[in-house]
This record gives structure tokens, sequence and C-alpha cells, in this order.
């Protein structure tokens, strides 16, 4: 069954019929006349878990939120339970729009630029503070500022940036999570921030999500531990709670985002209620009991309706039977993905127990809207007076409206990546590193000449990962890690200290023979969507890698490999050709703790706390499955105390050139199983394989390859000729469309066309004329944001890149790729 687009303004859109139990709150409990109930399967909130939070209700600070609330308009609540990004606000309109909360999403940055400091950032939030506590306002009610500070404080220059938490997870060590805890909280406060979006809590379970990297294991016993002590150490606890040095967790997403089918982000979950109560909402019961105030609502669906919509979980569950007395977050424009609604008109994402809207952009229409629903009957007063009183509840736990502004409290302008921060994020990287093989090679004995190797280094981004200083983290280099380490790094002065000597060439080339050679290698960074695969191989410079890894050998060279990455993966040809195999995951900034463990000054003590594939296509794979059987099991991991000789391992072939995710042309390649066609209006068609291509009939269109790794493209005027790329099946890219990226190609205009051109993605075209009316002997990147193709439907577009004209145009084509949006890009008009 389908929703009815009508509900999106209807209260009641649920997702089965056992919605209520004895804790849900009194407006809930009465439907409006025209209720329409789409049935799926029913929740059943008796069956899951209670949870007990230390905090509980204060009756003295209850009565003050009943008093605010009367003295409230609906214009005033409305405006708590919205957040825009900072960067679509001035603080005048805070006031204005009676606005409760701020964020700032990933690279959303003060002045735009990503190197701002501490000062910066304070400057940045202290007006709109002001304009929340500005004179003359019938309530006053403190703005609170929130970032998704998930590894660290990771969205600001020179913060410790601790390891991702599928690192954290083959740790074991849930006091180290505390520790984190507290040392981002104080970073997040250094700042003038009050809030942080973590921790993430998923538990995933297949290793094609984008966001595997997020989760600390497929085992939610693990997940639920750490989910407690990381709220522990953010919000602290008894009487640091949300003092001054302690910031908001969130926990997030509720509920079921590691459970998609495919592994695909803000996907469908289909697993059984039995399944999401003991794998998924397992964490939720620990997290609440150590005293969460907010959960973020996930983007997936389950059994077809959308999380953000499901009122049996986040309203009969959530806040029902786990007894939530915190407020629910969206996630970014989540809300506009239930059908019928509009990133700016959705009632049924409240109604269904929705208490903030994440609404980074059209937040004004947003909230003109909710007024007009709650004047309308569409939203009941009750339902918002739940969500303010929530929102409220919170700030008073927080001690906002005691508090200074930001700019003057004591946790403010404090030093960030203090050395004491770095060394816990050290300690973190060595004792998450998980070695897999160790045929004698390790550790690096003292006074040995060590060659050090690979695209990962000397890189400290690709160490870092996703969520770093940009959504993406894929903008970086290390001029932007101020007080870090690469890997490069630590290894050389740690080799060194023991009386050895470094030889460092990314490519393995060296003046002599060394002992031993370190090779780097792995994923380059991503986050969410941009991160999902279709298997578990890697795809980012597996030839490469592996050439390297194998020309060593072929020298009598002893090679250690490391792999950076954020799942496991299949890379059996690989540690087949070393001698050494270390699973380093995502390390962050303290890339000295790598070396610490290579050098033999502390062992390995990580454990898989994922499940390791002994093929590109064995996924899902989870300790526990029927016929389970992976490459190292769910907690394998060598040590120098437990050492082990590892066997060859089979191997599977593979002819499908992978790449980053969303790259469909550079080096002068297609990627990721995409490939670059020639039509014209003749019904001609043809397929580009390297080499010199020219159109049957008129020869419309000629490509070639180019000696700088480009194609060129030569239409000659006669007929409307196009060149396109597609895949064999059609492509969905709507995630990436709603995630504001844009169609990028770095092109060269050798000769201007005489006649119009147009930019497609499947049916829907753009004119670009204008951009290429000027040759030039440079290359210019043409950056089109997703948006301007919505007239396709983008999940299901049988091409992601099409130029078509009918006159003549000479192009140097070097690369084609979807990337984070970039500053001015606009939908072209002529």
């Amino acid at each position: 069954m389908t929703i009815d687009p009508k509900i999106c303004r209807n209260p009641f859109v649920v997702s089965g019929l056992a919605l209520m139990v004895a804790a849900s709150p009194a407006w809930a409990a009465t439907p409006p006349k025209a209720a329409q109930i789409a049935v799926r399967p029913a929740v059943h909130p008796a069956k899951w878990p209670a949870a007990r939070s230390p905090v509980g209700l204060d009756a003295a600070t209850e009565a003050k939120i009943t008093a605010m609330l009367a003295q409230m308009s609906v214009e005033q609540k409305v405006g708590q339970v919205i957040q825009p990004e900072w960067k679509t606000i001035r603080p005048e309109e805070v006031a204005q729009y009676h606005i409760g909360s701020i964020e700032n999403g990933g690279g959303a940055v003060p002045g735009g630029n990503k190197h701002a400091t501490v000062k910066d950032w304070v400057d940045l939030i202290e007006p709109y503070y002001q304009a929340s506590v500005a004179p003359g306002q019938t309530v006053t009610i403190p703005l609170i500022w929130a970032s998704d500070a998930v590894h660290g404080h990771n969205n600001v220059y020179g913060a410790t940036l601790f390891p991702h938490n599928i690192g954290l997870g083959a740790a074991r060590d849930p006091d180290l999570l505390r520790r984190i805890g507290e040392a981002t909280a104080a970073e997040v406060r250094a700042t003038g921030m009050d809030w942080s979006f973590a921790p993430t809590i998923a538990v995933a379970r297949d290793d094609r999500w984008g966001r595997t990297y997020e989760s600390y294991s497929e085992d939610p016993a693990i997940v639920s531990q750490y989910a407690a002590a990381m709220v522990a150490g953010l919000q602290g606890s008894g009487e640091t709670f949300l003092d001054g040095r302690h910031v908001v967790a969130t926990a997030k997403h509720f509920l079921g985002d590691g459970s998609t089918d495919g592994g695909r982000d803000q996907g469908e979950s289909s697993v059984s209620e039995a399944d999401l109560i003991r794998h998924h909402g397992a964490p939720y019961v620990d997290a609440l009991n150590s005293g969460a105030q907010s959960v973020m609502a996930s983007y997936n669906s389950w059994h077809g309706v959308k999380m953000h919509a499901s009122k049996p979980l986040l309203t009969g569950v959530l806040k029902g039977r786990m007894g939530f007395d915190g407020f629910i977050m969206g996630d970014w424009l989540a809300h506009g993905q239930i059908p019928g609604c509009t990133k700016s008109d959705c009632a049924a994402a409240f109604n269904a127990g929705l208490d903030i809207y994440n609404q980074p952009q059209d937040w004004k229409l947003l909230h003109a809207n909710l007024v007009r629903d709650v004047s309308n009957g569409t939203i009941p007063m009750a339902r918002l007076d739940d969500a303010v009183r929530r929102i409220l509840r919170v700030k008073f736990r927080m001690g906002v409206f005691d508090q200074p502004s930001p700019a003057n409290r004591p946790a403010t302008l404090q030093p960030i990546g203090t050395p004491q921060h770095r060394a816990i994020a050290r300690e973190a990287v060595a004792k998450s590193m998980v070695l897999l093989k160790n045929n004698g090679v390790l550790p690096l004995k003292p006074g040995a000449t060590v060659l050090i190797a690979g695209n990962g280094a000397d890189n400290i981004a690709m160490q870092s990962g996703g969520w770093t200083l940009s959504w993406q983290g894929a903008d970086n280099s290390n001029n932007d890690f101020p007080g870090a380490t690469s890997i490069y790094e630590g290894l050389k002065a740690q080799v060194e200290a023991k009386g050895g000597q470094v030889l460092f060439s990314p490519d393995a080339t060296a003046p002599q023979k060394p002992d031993v050679a370190i090779v780097v290698f792995g994923e380059t960074p991503y986050a969410e969507f941009m991160g999902d695969q279709s298997d578990v191989a890697l795809h980012y410079g597996n030839t490469e890698s592996l050439d390297l890894l194998r020309s060593l050998k072929a020298r009598g060279i002893p090679v250690v490999a490391v792999l950076l990455s954020g799942r496991p993966l299949y890379v059996n040809p690989h540690i087949n050709a070393a001698d050494a195999f270390v699973a380093a995951w995502l390390p962050g900034s303290e890339g000295a703790g790598v070396a610490d463990v290579l050098v033999g000054d502390k062992d390995f003590q990580g454990r898989l706390s994922f499940s390791w594939p002994k093929r590109p296509d064995q996924t899902p794979l989870n300790v526990g499955d029927a016929n389970y059987d992976p490459q190292f099991a769910y907690g394998f991991g060598l040590s120098y105390a437990r050492p082990a000789q590892t066997a060859q391992l089979p191997e599977v072939a593979s002819s499908t050139k992978y790449g980053e995710k969303n790259v469909y042309f550079s080096k002068g390649t297609v990627w990721n199983g995409y490939g670059v066609t020639l039509s014209d209006n003749d019904n001609h068609r043809m397929d580009y394989v390297g080499t010199q291509a020219t159109l049957y009939g008129t020869a419309a269109l000629t490509v070639s390859p180019q000696d700088d790794a480009g194609l060129r493209a030569v239409w000659n005027g006669k007929t409307q000729a196009s060149l396109a790329v597609g895949a064999a099946t059609p492509s969905d890219i709507a995630r990436e469309a709603n995630g504001a990226m844009v169609l990028s190609i770095t092109l060269r205009v050798n000769a201007a066309p005489t006649n119009a051109v147009r930019l497609g993605v499947g049916s829907a075209s753009v004119p670009v004329t204008a951009w290429l009316a000027e040759a030039s002997s440079a290359y210019r990147v043409l950056s089109v944001p997703l948006t301007c193709f919505v007239s396709q439907d983008l999940a299901v577009t049988p091409t992601v890149m099409q130029l078509t004209t009918e006159g003549a145009l000479d192009i140097s084509i070097q690369d084609i790729r979807l990337a984070e949006t970039r500053p001015g890009a606009t939908c072209p008009t002529q």
C-alpha cells in the first residue's frame, strides 16, 4: 500500500494500529474526525524494553514550563520547533520568528573559512544568542546551538579528531568512550556551542552501507555499552550532568538506520519487529538509561513508512514504552521524504512525534505552514505544547536560563586540540587497530631501514575520513590539520628514535633497499550515501595498491600493509601479498598511535567488531547468521602475545574498475560500472571504449582519448548529437539531490559552440551555451546542482550526464562526477 498524499497533513498517518500505551501523552489519544489510517505491520510497544532515565521530572520546573506555555503565542511556540542552519538566517530573524535552536552543517564554517578560529566561531554564535534574549519579549527563551561533533569537534579547525566509531568498537573499552565524550564536549563548549548530534548508535548489519564506519559494531551488545558510555561522557552524570563543560548528546538515528535492505542509506528496512527490537532498539535503552536528552529520527523507512512519520515508533515506543521525556530531533530535511510532504509543509512528521524540524533551508515557509496547521486544527495545540514543553525541559536541565551568553561562559574560548585530548585520541588509535596477519615481520626491529609508501601514508584527510571539516571530508590536505600527525610522521619519529632510518616514497621508489616496507592504502573520505557500495570490495586504488604490494614482494622486501577503511572489505589479494596486514580503520588526527603499535611499544588489542568477508559479495555477514563463514570471524584479532601464521587466502577475480563513489569518468577511465556513449537523431549509438569512436552516418560526434588522460569530444554540427554517461541499469541519485550535490564536469572549450548546448540528467536538461561560449586553453569546472534536474525521476535516471547540441562544438573532458555543492552553483538559464 502507499500513503495517500493528502494525509501528509493528517495528524494520524501511522504504520500500524497498535499505537497507544499508557504512558503516551494525552494529545495522542484523540484522532481527528478526518483521520485516515494506512495499514502496516503493527508495532507492539509492550514487547519493547522499557528504559528509565536517571534524570526524572522536576515538579517545580514543569510548573515553570506550564506558566511559560500559557504566555506564548502560537508563533513563539512554532519558532521553538524549527532548527535552521545559520547560513540561512540572520540574527534579527531569531527574535522575529522566536527560533529556539540553530545548527551548523558539515562545512558551514564562519565566513566560508574552514580555518576559522575558536574565536571566529564564538563571534558567529554570540549575535544569534543575543537576539534570542533581546528585551521586550513576553517570554525569553535562550537559543541553543548544535553541531555534528561525531568524532571529536570535527567541523572545527585544530580540534582533536578521534577514530571513527568502527575503530572504537574494536577497542572494546567503554571507559575510553566516556573519556572521548568528555574531551569532545569540552572542545564543543570552547566554541560556544551547547549540543552535539552524537553518538550514532546504529547497529550496521550490511557493510555496503556508506555509514558503516559510524557504527560501533554489528553486535548490539557493544553498541549498547558504548551508547551509555558516550552519552555519559558528553553530558556528564550526577553532579556534572549538563554542567558548563558538558553538552546535550543526541542518540541517533531512531530507528533501524543500520538495517536497510542492501545497506542502502536512507532506504527501506524490512526486518521483523522482533529483529528491530533485538538489534536496533537495544542501544536506545542504554542511551536513555544514561540520561540522553535528545534522539534524532532516522531517514529510513520500516515496512514502507518513513521513520519521521512513524507514530507507533516515535510516540508509542520511544516516548511511551521507553519513557523518553527529552525531544526528538529531525534529520536534515528528512521530513520532506514523507510521501505527500514537502520540505516546508509536513504536519505528518510533527503529529507522529517529531519535536524539532531540521529545516536548514526554507524554514520561514515551514514556520508559516505550521502556524496555519495549528490554527486550523491539523496539528492539535496539545501536540505543539508537548513538543515545546520537551524543548524547554531540556533547556532548563542545561541551565541556559541562568547561564551567561556563549561568549561569557567559563568554558568558552578554552584551547582545543590540547595535548591531553590528543593523548586520549592516540590511545584510542592504538587500541582500535586489528592485526589480521603477521608472518613474523612485526613489530619493527630497532635500527631497521623502513620504507613508508602508499597514498594513505602521509594523508591526514584520508586517515580521518568523512565528517571532517566538511560533510564529505574529501577536500582537505595536511595543511588543514594543525597539531595532527600523519601515519608517516608518527612512524618516522619512532623508527628514528629507535636508531632506524625512514625512507618515504608514496610509489615505493627508493635509493636503497629497505629492511621492511609499510604500505598505507584504502578508502578515500566519504559520508552518508556517498559511501554506499554494491559490494564490499575495495573500490578506491584497488589495483594500484595491490600492484605496489606485489612489486615490493617481488624485490624481496618484507611488507606490512595498513588498510584505512570505514568497513571490513574483501582484500584477500592484498593480504596474500603482504607479510603482515593491519586494519587501522579511520584513526583520525593522531597517526602516531599507529606507530606505537607497529614499533612494539604497545601490543595489538583490537578485535573485530564486524565480521570480515571472504568474497566481495559476502554481505550481509553477521555473527550468529546461519551458515556463518567469514574470512575473519567477529572477535578475531592477533597480537604479539598471541601470534599465529596466516595461510594463503582464496582470491576472487573481478573485472569492474572501481573508483570513488559517484565518480563516473576520471584519469581517462570510466568507473563503477558506468560507460560513455555517443548518439544522434538518426538513432545511431556507439559505446566509447577508450579508442577513437565516430558515430555512423553523418559522423556528427567523434570522441577520442587525449594524452592528459582526458577525452576529446567534437560535434560537427550536421545533426543533433549527444555524449552521455550511464550504467546498464538506471541510477538512483535522488539522495544526492536531496543532499545538495552538484553534477561537476571538468572540461576545456577548444572551440565554442555554434548552436545551443544543453546539459541533461535523464530527460531533464538545462542550457549551458553561455558557459561554453568562450574557448580557453585552461580546464574549468562546470557545476550544476542536481536539483536543476528534478523533472527527471532521479531515483531511476537512465543517464547521469548528457551533453547535446545541433551545432559544432569541440571540448576536452577530464572528469565527470557528483560533488559537494560549490559556492555560486545555480541552475543555468542560457
